[in-house]
């Protein structure tokens, strides 16, 4: 198999172009291009250049408006709020994340909502915005029904990822990023790109029934981590960034969209907190005192979460990102074709 490295910047530059061809506005295209280069450089594959096809897809569905602007709302209380007027949300969090860092640290802890967007992409990328300003941060988001609740059949439920980062002077942040399902959907797609059958306890069949083919798992419904544990944190996703904040929960997001083809629509809440500010210099510095938990937890030989990652990323700024063969004809076949060549 024949492959083919690139910098972070072509690649990303690369995708670009093809979101410029499909009609997002310059900040979107940059954003949302950032953002999948940003998933191929730290290895996490199911959030790379896989994603760009349903992007297009969702932008040609008309699900999605490509050139939207994002508009804020801010009046200087603990809640902010941008309105990404049916664009993706990444623009929608660029605008909103320094406000956000910044009425943290004056009230010690503050939210942003973004309402009426699309998000295709980990959480990550905006929690390490926000820990790269100093404030701790944690963030969430319904995604379009394919998770049955535990001891339930059906979906009803979103993937409804949960993220969670901390800022260390000096150094990679502490984060953690996962779906409440027992995996992304997207792994699941890729299983069922590649053949392979899913690991045991990951997903039923349309029927209610496990299952370890990707392909029936997708008509199907995934299975939340830990059971009623995931179940109920996933219920909380819907709640606090559906319900409370006024968008769609993960159900009627399948509505509205009528497939789990195109990337889902929904809202997003983001919270931030100064731990200076909360701790009030009690106990010594907040920063200080989590290294001691961190280096405690590597002192018995565990790995803090990211940790791959971030190696991941060292490598390919030095080395470049590797791409398949399979994968630089999909992103030849949508740069020359544009959204004529989606399916």
């Amino acid at each position: 198999m024949s492959q083919t490295t690139l910098t972070f910047d072509t690649l990303t530059a690369t995708i670009r172009e093809i979101f410029l061809k499909a009609g997002l506005s310059p900040l979107a295209a940059a954003s949302v291009a950032t953002i999948i280069a940003a998933g191929e450089r730290d290895a996490c594959k199911s959030h790379g250049v896989y994603r760009i096809e349903g992007c297009l897809r969702t932008v040609k569905a008309g699900k999605v408006v490509p050139g939207a602007l994002p508009t804020l709302e801010d009046e200087g209380s603990g809640v902010i709020r941008v309105d990404a007027a049916n664009g993706f949300s990444s623009p929608a969090f660029e605008l909103g994340a320094p406000v956000l860092a910044e009425r943290a640290r004056k009230l010690g802890v503050a939210a942003l909502v973004i309402n009426r967007c699309t998000h295709f992409s980990a959480l990550w990328p905006e929690i390490e915005t926000l820990t790269a300003m100093g404030v701790a941060a944690l963030a969430m988001c319904p995604s379009y029904a394919a998770v049955a609740p535990a001891g339930g059949t059906k979906p009803l439920l979103g993937t409804n990822p949960f993220a969670f980062g901390w800022p260390r002077p000096g150094g990679d942040p502490y984060v953690f990023d996962f779906a409440t399902s027992v995996a992304a959907r997207g792994e699941i797609e890729l299983y069922c790109q590649s053949g392979q059958q899913l690991p045991e306890g990951w997903a039923v069949d349309a029927g209610g029934q496990p299952t370890t083919d990707p392909a029936a798992a997708l008509d199907g419904a995934m299975l939340p981590f830990g059971d009623h544990k995931g179940s109920a944190i996933s219920t909380m996703v819907e709640l606090l960034a559906g319900a409370m904040i006024g968008d769609l929960t993960s159900a009627e997001a399948l509505d509205y969209l009528g497939t789990t083809t195109l990337a889902p629509h929904h809202g997003e809440l983001i919270l931030a907190f100064s731990p200076e500010r909360f701790s009030g210099s009690r106990r010594g510095d907040p920063f200080a005192r989590a290294e001691v938990l961190f280096e405690a937890i590597a002192g018995q030989g565990a790995r803090l979460p990211s940790q791959r990652r971030f190696t991941a990323r060292r490598k390919a700024m030095a080395d470049g990102i590797t791409l398949t063969s399979e994968e630089m004809a999909l992103i030849e076949r949508l740069r020359s074709g544009g959204l004529v060549a989606v399916s």
